[in-house]
Order: structure tokens, then C-alpha cells, then sequence
């Protein structure tokens, strides 16, 4: 008997320190990701840096990201894993220590642009050191589901750490944090080795032409998708030119795919109604679930609330995040899928219906509830949409690994920069649109109009003498109540939208579940791509 308990408690052991290293190494690569982008008004002033030049880390380090993991995939398929995970941490960790060295604008970008590249191996190696904790029959539903779990923690834990990292040292202060776990990962990766996989002469010389081509495409959408709500989509000459160079090269890699015996992606595949319909869906996916990045966080920005006051709501979306992808990784059984879509959909309709009715007194009491359902429907998602498009990449055979690879990294990746962009313009459009409704109303010769301008003029009655300068302030100050109104109203129609998309989405899914029924065939079968 204890013979046989010793190999389980050691196969135990091993497991819990694989999802252990899977988790610091989701952790580094989440950090890496957010810490920058969450914190941007925080370390603007010490890169000397306007708000919109500021945005440009975001896009430096999205741009190279977005595309790499097609790349990796038949490099780790012919240098091998062991090798893969060495070269990729090291990578990190020269990148990294790199941020020591950043004192302006151009330094930091730089510096982003390369923790991109050196990034995009952190979150591969998170997914396989998961899953070389499980079983075969597990690797796909409790493995998978975990991983998944992991890349949506980084989020609240920057933004419950972010305040007191600013505080020891701006810039610097956040990335010593970076650099410290890439450190603590290093030997990580080198005392846990991954099981070695064949090693087979898989890269031709014409699918580094259809990467480089592939990087551009992706990497101009990228940038693109950053900045043009900043700069305005039709004002900026130059998103124009980055469109159209994408559309350019992203076409060159169709043409040379479609006339290869041995493609790098399988076009037709991806072409397929299936897989046009699962990436359809996961598309719709990250547009909702940019409800809470998206829309949530500026709305607390506006609401002019700090991190310390947000802390106990980001502590709520965290727990709700960890629960649902615990609560997935129990359901993720065959059959299942639906079922969990269906509640991830309810709850991420629920969820931003009920912020939709936020005013100005809102405070993140009033969203714990609402925020908690968005964050654990996210967290239930996407591990079975995921499961079931692998599947039918598995079906069809190896090579449409990394076809799927690439649907799920446009999806995922440049479908989350799409949500951003889509709500942020969505807000200034309805923005502008709520100020001349209210603006219209706002006539002196109305009575409440007149007394709100004495009220609001009466803190300067001490110090302006000039009645006439005393109005204007009160003018001044009425003005810019409009506008705080306005944006209100604004991020209440995008909860609403983000509601709305979740609910017809739901219907859709409900629709199908109801015609595959009456057809008598299984919801969850391979070849149906997605829910």
C-alpha cells in the first residue's frame, strides 16, 4: 500500500509544481503585458511623454506580438521544447533587465517593442507547462481550462500591485517587479524540464517569406487598432497608409499560401464554414469581454477613482475569475460545452446590463456584483470554445495545428485591440452626441438653469468681485458638468451595447442548440467548430 502511495503523492508533487511554474510563467507575461498599458497617466510625466505619445508602448509592444506565436509553433516543432524554453526565458530576461536603462519616450519603446517579441514564448510555455501537468485524457479539459484561467488573472493582481510599485520608483518601480519574476522563472524552466517531442525539419524557406508578410499584416492592424481612436481613424493620414500596407501584405500571404503543396497555413481550411464560424464567434467573444477592460476601467477613470479605492473590486474580479475557471475545469466533459456557454453568455449580458445604469455617484460598491458576473462568464467561455476548435484541428491532422494557432491568436490578440478600439469610439461618439442634447437644454433664460449657475459660481463669490466674471465661471463650471454627464451617458450606452451583442449571441447559440436537437444530432461533435 504504501508502495503504491508513494509514486501518487509523487506524481502529485510533480503535477502541482508544473501548474505552479505554468502560473509564474502566465504571471511574468501577463505583467509584462499590463503594466504599461494599466498604468500610462501614472508614468507618463517621468518619460516626459503626452497621453497620446504614451499610448504608443501599448502599440510597440502589441505590434510584434500579435504574430509570433505562428512563428514558434514549427520552431518548437523542429529545434525542440527543451531548447524553445531556454532560448524563450532567456530572451525575457535580457529584455527585461533592459528596463533599467529606459529614461525617455524613445528608450521605453524601444524597449517595449522588444519585450514583445520576448514575450510571445512566455504565454506558449505557460499553456505547455500546464498542460505537462495532466494526464492525455486531461490535458484538454481541466489543463486547458486552467491555462486559460491563468491568462486572466494578470489584470486585477497589476492593478492591486500597480500603486505601490509607482510609488517605489515610476517607470522603474514597475518593471523591477518584471524583471524579479523573470528572474525567480529562469531556473524554473531549467529544473523542470517539458517532455521532449520529436524533432522534425519542418521550416522551409518560403514560410519565412509568409511569417514576415504575416508579421507586417498583423503588426499594422495592431498599431492601427492602438492608435486611431487616439489620433481619429479619418484625420491621420498615416493609419490610412498602415491599413492599406496590411491589406497589401496580409493578401500576398493568401496568394502564396493557396499555391503551396506544404502551406504554413492551411487557407482553404481557415476558409472553411466551420472555422469562418468558429472564429465568428470567438470574435464576438472578445468584443463583449472588453466590456470590463474596455469600458469598466475608463469608466473609473472618468469617475476620477484611484486604485486604492478600486482595490476590494479588483480583489472581487480576481476570486471571480480564479472561481470560474475552476468551476470550467469541473464541467469540461464531453456535452458540456453548450451548457457552460450558455451561463458564460447569460452572465456576461447580466453583468453589463446592470453597469449600464451607472451615474455619477456610482461608486465600485454598486459594480462588485456586476463586474464579478463579467469576470467569471469570461473566465467560462472560452476553455470549451477552445477545446472543441483543437479537436477539430486534431481531426483533421498535425499540420492544422498551427492554422488553428493562428485563428485563435487573430481572435484573441487583435480581436481584444478590435473591442478596445470599437467601444472607445463607440463612447466618443455618443459622447458628442449626449452634449448637444444636454447642451440644448442648458438656456438662461430657464430658471434651474440660472439658480445651478449662482450654485455653482457661488464658491468664487469671496473672490471675483465682477458679476459678470462671478457668471462666467458658473458658465465654465456648468459646462464641464455637461460634459462628465455626457461621458456617463456615453459608457452607459456601451454597457448597454456590450449587453445587447451578449444577449444575441446567446440567442444564436440557444437557436442552434434547438435546430441540432430537432435534428437529432450532438451539439458537441467534432466537426461542429464552435457553439
Amino acid at each position: 500500500m504504501n508502495a503504491v502511495a508513494a509514486p501518487n503523492s509523487m506524481r502529485i508533487g510533480r503535477s502541482a509544481l508544473y501548474i505552479a511554474g505554468s502560473a509564474l510563467l502566465f504571471l511574468t507575461q501577463g505583467l509584462g503585458l499590463n503594466l504599461a498599458s494599466a498604468n500610462l497617466a501614472q508614468v507618463q510625466g517621468s518619460l516626459s511623454a503626452t497621453s497620446v505619445e504614451a499610448a504608443w508602448l501599448a502599440a510597440a509592444y502589441m505590434a510584434p506580438n500579435v504574430s509570433l506565436s505562428a512563428a514558434l509553433v514549427k520552431i518548437r516543432a523542429q529545434y525542440g521544447l527543451r531548447r524553445f524554453a531556454e532560448i524563450g526565458i532567456v530572451g525575457f530576461v535580457i529584455a527585461s533587465l533592459m528596463n533599467v536603462f529606459v529614461s525617455d519616450l524613445h528608450s521605453a519603446i524601444v524597449v517595449r517593442f522588444i519585450s514583445g517579441i520576448a514575450a510571445a514564448p512566455m504565454s506558449s510555455l505557460g499553456f505547455l507547462y500546464m498542460l505537462e501537468a495532466f494526464p492525455p485524457a486531461r490535458k484538454l479539459t481541466v489543463g486547458l481550462a486552467l491555462a486559460l484561467t491563468c491568462t486572466t488573472l494578470a489584470a486585477p493582481i497589476t492593478r492591486l500591485i500597480s500603486p505601490r510599485l509607482i510609488e517605489i520608483g515610476q517607470w522603474h518601480g514597475l518593471y523591477t517587479l518584471e524583471m524579479a519574476l523573470a528572474l525567480i522563472a529562469l531556473p524554473v524552466i531549467y529544473l523542470l524540464p517539458l517532455t521532449p517531442v520529436p524533432h522534425a525539419k519542418v521550416i522551409q524557406r518560403t514560410d519565412i517569406l509568409s511569417y514576415l508578410l504575416l508579421a507586417v499584416g498583423f503588426g499594422c492592424v495592431a498599431v492601427v487598432l492602438v492608435m486611431g481612436r487616439l489620433y481619429w481613424w479619418f484625420e491621420a493620414p498615416w493609419l490610412g497608409i498602415l491599413l492599406a500596407l496590411s491589406v497589401v501584405t496580409l493578401t500576398a500571404v493568401v496568394l502564396i499560401e493557396l499555391n503551396r503543396e506544404q502551406p504554413l497555413i492551411d487557407i482553404r481550411w481557415l476558409a472553411s464554414r466551420e472555422i469562418v464560424h468558429f472564429a465568428a464567434v470567438l470574435l464576438i467573444f472578445r468584443l463583449v469581454a472588453s466590456e470590463q477592460s474596455a469600458i469598466a476601467t475608463n469608466f473609473y477613470q472618468l469617475l476620477g477613482l484611484q486604485y486604492d479605492q478600486l482595490a476590494t473590486l479588483y480583489w472581487i474580479i480576481l476570486a471571480a475569475s480564479l472561481g470560474g475557471g475552476l468551476l470550467c475545469a469541473a464541467l469540461m466533459k464531453p456535452g458540456h460545452a453548450d451548457v457552460i456557454h450558455v451561463f458564460a453568455l447569460g452572465m456576461l449580458a447580466g453583468g453589463a446590463y446592470m453597469d449600464s445604469h451607472a451615474t455619477s455617484l456610482t461608486r465600485p460598491e454598486q459594480m462588485y456584483v456586476s463586474q464579478a458576473l463579467v469576470a467569471a462568464g469570461t473566465a467560462l467561455f472560452l476553455p470549451p470554445a477552445m477545446a472543441r476548435g483543437f479537436t477539430a484541428a486534431l481531426a483533421k491532422g498535425p499540420s492544422y495545428i498551427l492554422s488553428f494557432i493562428v485563428v485563435f491568436l487573430f481572435t484573441q490578440s487583435i480581436g481584444g485591440l478590435m473591442g478596445s478600439a470599437a467601444f472607445g469610439t463607440f463612447v466618443t461618439l455618443r459622447e458628442k452626441f449626449h452634449a448637444n442634447i444636454l447642451a440644448e437644454q442648458m438656456v438662461l433664460t430657464n430658471p434651474l438653469v440660472a439658480q445651478r449657475i449662482g450654485q455653482l459660481s457661488g464658491a468664487y463669490a469671496k473672490a471675483i468681485g465682477d458679476r459678470a466674471l462671478l457668471n462666467g465661471e458658473g458658465v465654465a463650471l456648468l459646462g464641464q458638468t455637461i460634459t462628465r454627464e455626457a461621458n456617463i451617458l456615453a459608457y452607459n450606452d456601451a454597457f448597454l451595447l456590450a449587453a445587447i451583442i451578449a444577449l444575441f449571441a446567446l440567442a444564436v447559440l440557444l437557436i442552434q442548440i434547438a435546430v441540432k436537437r430537432l435534428a437529432g444530432r450532438d451539439p458537441d461533435a467534432v466537426p461542429a467548430a464552435i457553439s
